[in-house]
Protein backbone atom coordinates (compact mmCIF):
# COMPACT_ATOMS: atom_id res chain seq x y z
CA UNK A 1 0.00 0.00 0.00
CA UNK A 2 1.28 3.60 -0.93
CA UNK A 3 1.07 6.31 1.39
CA UNK A 4 -0.31 9.29 0.53
CA UNK A 5 3.01 11.44 0.76
CA UNK A 6 5.55 8.96 -0.59
CA UNK A 7 3.26 7.81 -3.61
CA UNK A 8 6.35 6.16 -5.36
CA UNK A 9 6.78 2.24 -5.27
CA UNK A 10 9.90 0.81 -4.00
CA UNK A 11 13.29 1.58 -5.49
CA UNK A 12 14.25 -1.56 -7.55
CA UNK A 13 17.09 -2.30 -9.42
CA UNK A 14 16.93 -3.18 -13.20
CA UNK A 15 16.49 -6.70 -14.44
CA UNK A 16 18.29 -5.40 -17.97
CA UNK A 17 20.62 -3.17 -18.93
CA UNK A 18 21.89 -2.63 -22.58
CA UNK A 19 23.15 -0.44 -25.33
CA UNK A 20 21.56 -0.73 -28.58
CA UNK A 21 23.47 0.78 -32.03
CA UNK A 22 19.91 2.11 -33.56
CA UNK A 23 22.46 3.77 -36.39
CA UNK A 24 23.92 6.79 -37.68
CA UNK A 25 26.66 6.21 -34.84
CA UNK A 26 24.36 7.22 -32.22
CA UNK A 27 24.18 3.93 -29.38
CA UNK A 28 21.25 4.44 -26.77
CA UNK A 29 21.55 3.59 -22.85
CA UNK A 30 18.40 1.59 -22.15
CA UNK A 31 17.28 -0.34 -18.56
CA UNK A 32 14.20 -2.89 -17.99
CA UNK A 33 12.74 -2.64 -14.56
CA UNK A 34 9.64 -4.81 -13.05
CA UNK A 35 7.98 -7.65 -14.09
CA UNK A 36 9.77 -9.00 -17.39
CA UNK A 37 6.23 -10.78 -17.90
CA UNK A 38 4.25 -7.61 -17.27
CA UNK A 39 2.78 -5.00 -19.39
CA UNK A 40 5.28 -3.27 -21.34
CA UNK A 41 5.67 0.40 -20.50
CA UNK A 42 7.97 3.04 -21.96
CA UNK A 43 8.62 5.99 -19.76
CA UNK A 44 10.05 8.98 -22.12
CA UNK A 45 12.23 11.37 -20.59
CA UNK A 46 12.18 15.44 -21.22
CA UNK A 47 14.29 18.07 -22.46
CA UNK A 48 15.29 17.18 -24.98
CA UNK A 49 18.06 16.12 -23.99
CA UNK A 50 17.49 15.08 -20.12
CA UNK A 51 18.06 11.44 -19.91
CA UNK A 52 16.12 9.09 -17.80
CA UNK A 53 16.96 8.11 -14.21
CA UNK A 54 15.99 5.17 -11.97
CA UNK A 55 13.65 7.24 -9.96
CA UNK A 56 11.22 7.59 -13.09
CA UNK A 57 10.23 3.54 -12.95
CA UNK A 58 8.84 4.32 -9.33
CA UNK A 59 5.90 5.88 -11.18
CA UNK A 60 4.82 1.96 -12.18
CA UNK A 61 3.87 -0.97 -9.98
CA UNK A 62 6.89 -3.36 -10.76
CA UNK A 63 4.46 -6.27 -10.45
CA UNK A 64 2.45 -5.27 -13.45
CA UNK A 65 4.50 -3.48 -15.59
CA UNK A 66 7.47 -4.25 -17.56
CA UNK A 67 8.93 -0.71 -17.27
CA UNK A 68 11.51 0.01 -20.16
CA UNK A 69 13.76 3.84 -19.64
CA UNK A 70 16.19 4.58 -22.27
CA UNK A 71 18.09 7.86 -22.96
CA UNK A 72 17.56 9.50 -26.09
CA UNK A 73 20.11 10.80 -29.08
CA UNK A 74 22.83 13.08 -27.17
CA UNK A 75 21.28 12.63 -23.85
CA UNK A 76 22.31 10.90 -20.57
CA UNK A 77 24.31 7.93 -21.14
CA UNK A 78 23.78 7.40 -25.26
CA UNK A 79 27.00 8.40 -26.98
CA UNK A 80 28.07 10.51 -28.55
CA UNK A 81 27.11 12.68 -25.81
CA UNK A 82 25.29 15.62 -26.64
CA UNK A 83 25.78 14.22 -30.45
CA UNK A 84 23.57 16.85 -32.50
CA UNK A 85 24.16 15.24 -35.65
CA UNK A 86 21.33 13.09 -37.21
CA UNK A 87 19.12 13.82 -34.19
CA UNK A 88 15.76 15.00 -34.82
CA UNK A 89 12.35 13.87 -33.96
CA UNK A 90 11.92 11.44 -36.80
CA UNK A 91 14.84 10.12 -35.61
CA UNK A 92 13.84 9.72 -32.18
CA UNK A 93 10.90 8.07 -33.48
CA UNK A 94 12.62 5.87 -35.88
CA UNK A 95 14.51 4.81 -32.38
CA UNK A 96 11.65 4.10 -30.22
CA UNK A 97 10.34 1.80 -33.44
CA UNK A 98 13.86 0.14 -33.32
CA UNK A 99 13.86 -0.35 -29.17
CA UNK A 100 9.80 -2.19 -29.73
CA UNK A 101 11.19 -4.42 -32.41
CA UNK A 102 14.69 -5.21 -30.71
CA UNK A 103 12.61 -6.25 -27.55
CA UNK A 104 10.21 -8.35 -29.44
CA UNK A 105 7.15 -6.33 -28.32
CA UNK A 106 4.27 -6.11 -30.03
CA UNK A 107 2.65 -2.69 -27.97
CA UNK A 108 3.50 -1.15 -25.37
CA UNK A 109 2.25 2.10 -23.04
CA UNK A 110 3.80 5.30 -23.52
CA UNK A 111 4.48 7.41 -20.65
CA UNK A 112 5.82 10.95 -21.46
CA UNK A 113 5.75 14.44 -20.07
CA UNK A 114 6.74 17.96 -21.05
CA UNK A 115 9.28 16.92 -24.15
CA UNK A 116 8.37 13.11 -23.35
CA UNK A 117 4.41 14.22 -24.10
CA UNK A 118 5.98 15.22 -27.83
CA UNK A 119 7.76 12.51 -28.62
CA UNK A 120 4.84 9.68 -27.16
CA UNK A 121 2.27 11.56 -29.19
CA UNK A 122 4.74 11.64 -32.50
CA UNK A 123 5.50 8.05 -32.22
CA UNK A 124 1.71 6.91 -31.40
CA UNK A 125 0.36 8.96 -34.46
CA UNK A 126 2.83 7.54 -36.59
CA UNK A 127 2.76 4.12 -34.86
CA UNK A 128 -0.51 3.91 -33.58
CA UNK A 129 -0.89 -0.33 -33.93
CA UNK A 130 1.71 -0.60 -31.45
CA UNK A 131 0.43 1.46 -28.92
CA UNK A 132 -1.67 -0.01 -26.08
CA UNK A 133 -2.41 3.69 -24.34
CA UNK A 134 -0.53 6.44 -23.53
CA UNK A 135 -0.24 9.07 -20.54
CA UNK A 136 1.20 12.31 -20.36
CA UNK A 137 2.24 14.78 -18.66
CA UNK A 138 2.56 18.96 -18.92
CA UNK A 139 1.54 18.19 -23.08
CA UNK A 140 3.88 20.19 -25.12
CA UNK A 141 3.31 19.81 -28.75
CA UNK A 142 6.15 22.27 -30.07
CA UNK A 143 4.59 24.82 -31.76
CA UNK A 144 6.12 28.30 -32.27
CA UNK A 145 3.70 29.53 -29.83
CA UNK A 146 4.22 27.28 -27.11
CA UNK A 147 7.72 27.77 -27.31
CA UNK A 148 7.41 32.08 -27.43
CA UNK A 149 5.57 31.20 -24.28
CA UNK A 150 7.64 29.24 -22.62
CA UNK A 151 11.02 30.71 -23.27
CA UNK A 152 10.02 34.21 -23.53
CA UNK A 153 6.45 35.64 -21.88
CA UNK A 154 5.96 33.36 -18.96
CA UNK A 155 8.96 34.74 -17.75
CA UNK A 156 7.72 38.34 -18.32
CA UNK A 157 4.78 38.69 -17.04
CA UNK A 158 5.16 35.82 -14.03
CA UNK A 159 8.64 36.27 -12.91
CA UNK A 160 9.90 39.76 -14.43
CA UNK A 161 12.73 40.01 -11.77
CA UNK A 162 13.74 36.44 -13.24
CA UNK A 163 13.52 38.05 -16.88
CA UNK A 164 15.55 41.06 -16.16
CA UNK A 165 18.46 38.52 -14.81
CA UNK A 166 18.10 36.54 -17.92
CA UNK A 167 18.39 39.71 -20.01
CA UNK A 168 20.71 41.96 -18.45
CA UNK A 169 23.84 39.65 -18.80
CA UNK A 170 23.59 40.08 -22.55
CA UNK A 171 24.45 42.75 -24.30
CA UNK A 172 22.68 45.17 -25.24
CA UNK A 173 22.40 44.97 -29.16
CA UNK A 174 21.08 41.37 -28.11
CA UNK A 175 18.46 41.58 -25.64
CA UNK A 176 15.43 42.12 -28.13
CA UNK A 177 16.51 38.24 -29.00
CA UNK A 178 17.54 36.41 -25.94
CA UNK A 179 16.61 33.18 -26.57
CA UNK A 180 18.49 33.83 -30.00
CA UNK A 181 21.29 35.14 -28.23
CA UNK A 182 21.54 32.52 -25.53
CA UNK A 183 21.16 29.90 -28.53
CA UNK A 184 24.13 31.22 -30.55
CA UNK A 185 26.14 30.88 -27.50
CA UNK A 186 25.12 27.28 -27.28
CA UNK A 187 26.22 26.72 -30.54
CA UNK A 188 29.65 28.12 -30.05
CA UNK A 189 32.49 25.40 -29.95
CA UNK A 190 34.69 27.58 -27.20
CA UNK A 191 33.38 25.97 -23.57
CA UNK A 192 33.88 29.22 -22.22
CA UNK A 193 31.51 30.79 -24.43
CA UNK A 194 29.07 27.54 -24.65
CA UNK A 195 28.72 26.67 -20.68
CA UNK A 196 28.43 30.13 -18.90
CA UNK A 197 25.07 30.19 -21.39
CA UNK A 198 23.97 26.68 -20.84
CA UNK A 199 24.14 27.29 -16.84
CA UNK A 200 22.13 30.65 -17.01
CA UNK A 201 19.69 28.50 -19.50
CA UNK A 202 19.29 25.89 -17.06
CA UNK A 203 18.74 27.88 -14.16
CA UNK A 204 16.13 29.86 -15.39
CA UNK A 205 14.03 26.66 -16.86
CA UNK A 206 14.41 25.12 -13.57
CA UNK A 207 13.11 28.09 -12.02
CA UNK A 208 10.00 28.10 -14.16
CA UNK A 209 9.52 24.51 -13.67
CA UNK A 210 8.48 25.10 -10.00
CA UNK A 211 5.19 26.40 -8.61
CA UNK A 212 6.97 28.59 -6.10
CA UNK A 213 11.01 29.00 -7.06
CA UNK A 214 12.63 30.08 -3.67
CA UNK A 215 14.80 33.16 -4.32
CA UNK A 216 16.71 32.30 -7.83
CA UNK A 217 19.80 34.53 -8.61
CA UNK A 218 21.05 33.27 -12.10
CA UNK A 219 24.92 33.68 -13.05
CA UNK A 220 26.07 36.70 -14.32
CA UNK A 221 28.74 35.73 -16.32
CA UNK A 222 29.05 35.03 -19.92
CA UNK A 223 32.57 33.76 -20.24
CA UNK A 224 34.03 31.32 -18.14
CA UNK A 225 38.08 31.23 -18.41
CA UNK A 226 37.96 28.16 -16.21
CA UNK A 227 35.85 26.24 -18.59
CA UNK A 228 37.70 23.42 -19.92
CA UNK A 229 35.81 21.04 -21.18
CA UNK A 230 32.50 20.28 -23.78
CA UNK A 231 30.96 18.10 -21.85
CA UNK A 232 30.82 19.45 -17.98
CA UNK A 233 27.84 21.26 -17.22
CA UNK A 234 23.83 20.76 -18.25
CA UNK A 235 23.30 18.65 -21.18
CA UNK A 236 19.50 20.22 -21.63
CA UNK A 237 19.51 23.60 -23.20
CA UNK A 238 22.28 22.43 -26.27
CA UNK A 239 19.28 19.26 -27.12
CA UNK A 240 16.88 21.80 -26.62
CA UNK A 241 18.34 25.21 -28.69
CA UNK A 242 18.76 22.17 -31.39
CA UNK A 243 14.98 21.22 -31.56
CA UNK A 244 13.42 24.31 -30.65
CA UNK A 245 15.81 26.26 -33.57
CA UNK A 246 14.18 23.74 -35.76
CA UNK A 247 10.62 23.91 -34.65
CA UNK A 248 11.25 20.43 -32.93
CA UNK A 249 11.43 19.45 -36.40
CA UNK A 250 7.93 19.34 -36.80
CA UNK A 251 5.34 20.88 -39.48
CA UNK A 252 2.63 23.87 -37.99
CA UNK A 253 0.32 22.03 -35.92
CA UNK A 254 0.96 18.39 -37.04
CA UNK A 255 0.40 16.98 -33.71
CA UNK A 256 -3.11 18.15 -33.45
CA UNK A 257 -3.69 17.19 -37.03
CA UNK A 258 -2.63 13.84 -36.55
CA UNK A 259 -4.61 13.59 -33.47
CA UNK A 260 -7.11 11.73 -35.43
CA UNK A 261 -4.57 8.56 -35.43
CA UNK A 262 -5.23 8.57 -31.53
CA UNK A 263 -9.11 7.99 -32.10
CA UNK A 264 -8.77 4.30 -30.45
CA UNK A 265 -6.18 4.59 -28.07
CA UNK A 266 -6.87 5.37 -24.36
CA UNK A 267 -5.19 8.21 -22.27
CA UNK A 268 -4.70 10.45 -19.44
CA UNK A 269 -3.50 13.54 -19.07
CA UNK A 270 -1.89 14.83 -15.65
CA UNK A 271 -1.45 18.66 -16.15
CA UNK A 272 -0.70 20.98 -13.71
CA UNK A 273 -3.05 23.84 -13.24
CA UNK A 274 -0.50 26.35 -12.80
CA UNK A 275 1.84 25.02 -14.93
CA UNK A 276 3.99 28.37 -16.81
CA UNK A 277 6.65 26.24 -19.13
CA UNK A 278 3.20 24.01 -20.33
CA UNK A 279 -0.15 25.81 -19.92
CA UNK A 280 -3.21 23.90 -19.64
CA UNK A 281 -4.68 25.42 -22.33
CA UNK A 282 -2.41 22.86 -24.70
CA UNK A 283 -3.41 19.71 -23.22
CA UNK A 284 -7.31 20.66 -23.59
CA UNK A 285 -6.85 21.50 -26.96
CA UNK A 286 -5.15 17.92 -27.41
CA UNK A 287 -8.00 16.47 -25.22
CA UNK A 288 -10.64 18.02 -27.32
CA UNK A 289 -8.78 15.91 -30.44
CA UNK A 290 -8.80 12.95 -28.59
CA UNK A 291 -11.90 10.88 -27.80
CA UNK A 292 -10.86 8.31 -24.98
CA UNK A 293 -8.75 10.82 -23.68
CA UNK A 294 -9.38 12.15 -19.82
CA UNK A 295 -7.39 15.25 -18.92
CA UNK A 296 -6.90 15.32 -14.75
CA UNK A 297 -5.72 18.98 -13.86
CA UNK A 298 -4.15 19.15 -10.59
CA UNK A 299 -4.86 22.03 -8.55
CA UNK A 300 -2.00 23.80 -6.97
CA UNK A 301 0.47 22.45 -8.97
CA UNK A 302 3.00 23.70 -11.79
CA UNK A 303 5.40 22.07 -14.50
CA UNK A 304 7.84 19.45 -12.42
CA UNK A 305 7.12 15.75 -12.01
CA UNK A 306 8.48 15.86 -8.66
CA UNK A 307 5.96 18.16 -7.09
CA UNK A 308 4.10 15.87 -4.76
CA UNK A 309 0.26 16.46 -5.87
CA UNK A 310 1.35 16.01 -9.79
CA UNK A 311 3.78 12.68 -8.41
CA UNK A 312 0.35 11.23 -6.94
CA UNK A 313 -1.13 12.09 -10.04
CA UNK A 314 0.97 10.26 -12.27
CA UNK A 315 1.26 7.08 -10.37
CA UNK A 316 -2.52 6.81 -10.03
CA UNK A 317 -2.62 7.33 -13.93
CA UNK A 318 -0.24 4.51 -14.99
CA UNK A 319 -2.23 2.47 -12.45
CA UNK A 320 -6.07 3.74 -14.11
CA UNK A 321 -4.75 2.96 -17.78
CA UNK A 322 -3.76 -0.52 -16.44
CA UNK A 323 -6.96 -1.19 -15.70
CA UNK A 324 -8.51 0.81 -19.21
CA UNK A 325 -5.97 -1.45 -21.07
CA UNK A 326 -6.78 -4.31 -19.23
CA UNK A 327 -10.69 -3.86 -20.10
CA UNK A 328 -10.39 -3.15 -24.00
Amino acid sequence: MLEKSNPLFPSISPFDVRKIKVGDGHVLYLEQYGNPDGAPAVFLHGGPGGGCQSEQARIFDPGRYRIILFDQRGSGRSEPKRGLENNTTRHLVADMHFIREHLELEQWLLVGGSWGSTLALSYAEVHPNHVLGIVLRAVFLGSRREISWAFEKAAQIFYPELWKQFVCVLPGSERHDPVSAYGARLSNPDPRVHLPAARIWSQFENALSSLEPQNVTLPNILFDDAASTDLSGPNTPYLEWHYISHDCFLAPNQLLHEAKNLIGIPGIIVQGRYDLLCPPTTAAELASLWPKCELRLIPASGHSANEPAIRCALVAAVADIYDKIKKS
